[in-house]
């Protein structure tokens, strides 16, 4: 990622994450209310009664984030609910408790819990790190609770533009991103983050064009000063001549009013055509996705049902959910992912010890391995409701995630065509990637996992706010990788798919398709944008560009080098 701090140039470069160019006035987002600055003594008759405010304020703040996460897609919901139940948590309420018994007020004392638990967060690095960002919103929401006031919001601010601003900010909580008023606020600029954050699934989610990762040069920008940000490219530009710039803006908001005409399926210019899929995590999500322009599911996560469960469902109780999903796409392609658990999402009945790096621990198979009767139990119930739903066994696609070597595809592979099942694996990681020739001679399909893949090729967390440059799907490290397992899937006659948060990237999703992908799988507001995108070039221009990108020194270069070919 380059950056210009001193906007020398009048041009910043982050990451674009939602594609968009918009022209308007620049507003931040309202700071955190106040820290306490001293703690505030509590008589011993009294502290029943600060406990008892505690309690309640942590009840409205959790019950508000549950309320949005209803509201919310799969990747939104898993973060929503997380960050209700870390306001829930037992430890974090403990350590305020201990606090207030000992005569200590609830402001100070939940500030002082909560530094405590970033301190630790920080120090374990990986995802837990990323969790930093929503421990500072919970504290943010749990004193504004506690002081009778709203949380911070973003402004509603007088500017020379009628309607759209865009908003900046250092990060933003997920639970932010989700309100914001779409009528008031046309964009999204972060200082940090990346395109794999919670702040980027969530803006992908709502339609958001929003660029991350600006860093520090975001500063420089006051409150009303006209952008002109180009989310496509990744680019804010300060000072941009105010016609062309709203000529810009105008052009790309008429390419997005004929965009949601498209109904799909992909016809490229040359007459080809690429599957587009819908990511899902239940029943209710896969009846939303059906109502999109999807052509079946492509990766159906089934551990969501798992995460808040005591004791492994029946597989009675898992066959019925299943069922729903596979009658919501009658008659389409369902591609299934068995249970993909580690210590950051864990799944209680499986009792996974924590561990300090769980991005590198016992996760995707390794558990599965380790607990084989739970994934035979599931794989049993997916064939009853694929026969309750009335669909042959072939016709149900199912995958394992976090496959590293040929032994482990065997190993799943085996037990999943015991059941009739097409068969494959998730390449998520370079090891897997790298040993493709051998891999796909064992499965039936592959389907990459880009997130992954990313942050395993680049040795870098995505969870990290400041490695999301290197967190950039866009690496052409990883556009080599993808090139390498398609090639595979070329000779051996594999389908190759990707399930990544890349897929919802219109112009990467060109690149994909001329590396050989032959089907992409998203969350389904996204299938619109990617398809209507798809549509205007043939594969040999997609080639043409994924040579471009994979020649590329760095995913900014490569990201411009596509965009110059294709607009």
């Amino acid at each position: 990622m380059s950056e210009n701090t001193s906007l020398t140039h009048n041009v910043l470069q982050g990451t674009g994450v939602v594609e968009g160019v918009i022209y308007a006035d620049a507003v931040w987002h309202a700071s955190a209310p106040e820290r306490p600055q001293a703690p505030r003594e509590i008589p011993e008759d009294l502290r029943p009664a600060e406990l008892e405010r505690f309690t309640n304020a942590v009840a409205a703040v959790a019950q508000r984030l549950d309320k949005l996460a209803a509201s919310a897609d799969a990747d939104a919901q898993a973060i929503l609910t997380a960050t209700a139940a870390m306001a829930r948590d037992k430890g974090l309420a403990k350590a305020v408790r201990k606090q207030i018994n000992g005569g200590i007020d609830a402001e100070w004392a939940i500030d002082v819990a909560v530094e405590s638990f970033i301190a630790q967060f920080e120090k374990a690095g990986g995802v837990f790190a990323g969790r930093v960002t929503d421990l500072n919103d919970i504290r943010s929401r749990i004193l504004s609770e506690l002081r009778g006031e709203a949380p911070p919001s973003p402004p509603r601010a007088d500017t020379s533009h009628s309607g759209a601003l865009v908003l900046l900010a250092d990060d933003l909580a997920p639970a932010d991103t989700l309100t914001l008023d779409l009528s008031t606020f046309a964009g999204l600029v972060t200082k940090g983050g990346g395109p794999t954050s919670h702040t980027a699934i969530v803006a992908r989610q709502r339609g958001l064009p929003c660029v991350v990762a600006v860093g520090d040069g975001l500063r420089a920008i006051e409150a009303g000063t006209p952008l002109l940000v180009n989310a496509t490219a990744g680019t804010i530009t300060v000072g941009a001549d105010p016609e062309l710039a709203q000529a810009a803006a105008d052009q790309f908001a008429r390419q997005q009013e004929a965009a949601k005409m498209w109904r799909g399926p992909v016809s490229m210019t040359d007459g080809n055509s690429v599957a587009l899929l819908a990511n899902v995590h239940d029943p209710a999500s896969a009846r939303d996705a059906a109502q999109a322009p999807a052509e079946g599911i492509g990766l159906f996560r089934t551990e969501f049902a798992l995460l808040s469960a005591e004791v492994e469902p029946s597989t009675a109780e898992q066959a019925a959910s299943y069922r729903e999903v596979f009658e919501a796409f009658a008659g389409k392609k369902v591609v299934i992912r068995t249970v993909d658990a580690g210590s950051d999402k864990p799944v209680k009945f499986l009792n996974q010890d924590p561990e300090e790096n769980p991005a590198l621990g016992v996760r995707g198979l390794r558990i599965e391995r380790k607990h084989a009767g739970v994934i035979d139990r599931q794989l049993e119930a997916i064939k009853q409701a694929s026969e309750l739903a009335g669909r042959t066994p072939e016709s149900v696609w199912v995958m394992a995630p976090m496959v590293d070597t040929v032994a482990e595809a065997q190993w799943f592979v085996s037990r999943a065509r015991a059941h009739g099942f097409t068969a494959g694996i998730m390449i998520e990681t370079p090891a897997v990637a790298l040993m493709a020739d051998a891999v796909l001679r064992e499965v039936d399909f592959v389907s990459i996992g880009t997130n992954d893949l990313t942050q395993y090729t680049m040795a870098a967390d995505r969870q990290i706010s400041e490695l999301g440059d290197l967190c950039d799907p866009w690496q052409p490290a990883v556009l080599r990788l993808i090139r390498m397992v398609c090639a595979a899937g070329e000779t051996h006659n594999v389908p190759v798919g990707v399930c990544g948060e890349s897929a919802a990237d219109p112009y990467l999703a060109c690149v994909l398709v001329g590396l050989g992908v032959k089907s992409l799988s998203m969350a389904s507001p996204s299938i619109v944008q990617v398809g209507s995108r798809l549509d205007t070039h043939s594969v040999a221009d997609y080639q043409a560009a994924a040579q471009a990108a994979c020649a590329a020194p760095d995913a900014e270069a490569a990201r411009a080098a596509v965009l110059e070919l294709l607009t």
